[in-house]
């Protein structure tokens, strides 16, 4: 199964931490959280990724281009440029990176995704957000109820889209960024079916407005709750507090 991820935003609100480099490349412990995101999904097994790039995604695709031979060690002859590589990564992901446009919103970036997806149930998430989410778990719980879309459903403050859920699970509310009603909020780490994206019509629509809505709307939208770790990196202070947790040594996303 590929995991899309969302990695084209500005990140305006990091001030001078994306001046020069796109959100996504911010570093928790010297690693993108890009990298953390895709380590996470890689330790349940899903390492198929397609990333979505829009502001400076060409640091992104530079970063992959030269991933291996920067954490490689390794011998040139400046003779005739030849390299002679020691050892192996042992990173084993299939990334592909797709420019999906420098002012189109999260829905239109997931739009143009749809062809290096295929027909198949996929993940989606956020750029900027960490978590202990049991990956399989979250696959398990979206193929049993067999709708188009879960979402994972997490509990920090009222800065989110809130979810109003179900006894049985099913959502019935979706709305962005309302006054707390349940505490639950819009967390990222999605699994969709293909269908999903033809809610999506054009590369202004917000991923987190009519589609979403709509599929509430229609009973295909079902959540996932989280009760453990979870936090976006939205401002200096959550990336501080990420670094924190990353430089002592057991950061809850590992």
């Amino acid at each position: 199964m590929k995991t899309a991820i969302l990695a084209g935003g500005f990140g305006t609100r990091l001030g001078e931490l994306t001046g020069l480099i796109p959100k996504p490349m911010v570093p928790i412990g010297g690693k993108p959280i890009l990298w953390h995101i895709m380590n996470h999904y890689a330790s349940y097994g899903y390492n198929d990724f397609v990333v979505a790039l829009g502001y400076k995604g060409d640091l992104i695709k530079q970063y992959f281009l030269n991933y291996f031979s920067t954490n490689s060690d390794f011998t040139v002859h400046l003779k005739d440029g030849s390299v002679h590589t020691h050892g192996t990564s042992h990173v084993d992901w299939k990334i592909t990176l797709v420019d999906t446009g420098a002012d189109s919103m999260t829905g239109g970036r997931l739009a143009r995704l749809k062809s290096y997806l295929g027909n198949e149930t996929f993940m989606l998430t956020y750029g900027d957000g960490l978590s202990s989410i049991n990956i399989e778990k979250l696959v398990e719980f979206h193929r049993a109820h067999g709708k188009k879309v879960t979402i994972s459903a997490v509990h920090p403050d009222a800065r989110f889209g809130e979810l109003r859920i179900g006894a049985s699970d099913r959502v019935e509310k979706f709305a962005e960024k309302p006054q707390m009603d349940q505490g639950w909020i819009n967390g990222g780490f999605f699994v969709m079916e293909p269908e999903f994206i033809d809610y999506i019509h054009a590369d202004d629509v917000m991923l987190e407005k009519f589609p979403l809505e709509q599929a509430t709307k229609e009973g295909e939208l079902y959540s996932y709750r989280h009760d453990g770790f979870w936090q976006c990196m939205d401002t200096k202070r959550d990336h501080d507090q990420l670094e924190e947790m990353w430089l002592s040594g057991s950061p809850p996303w590992v």
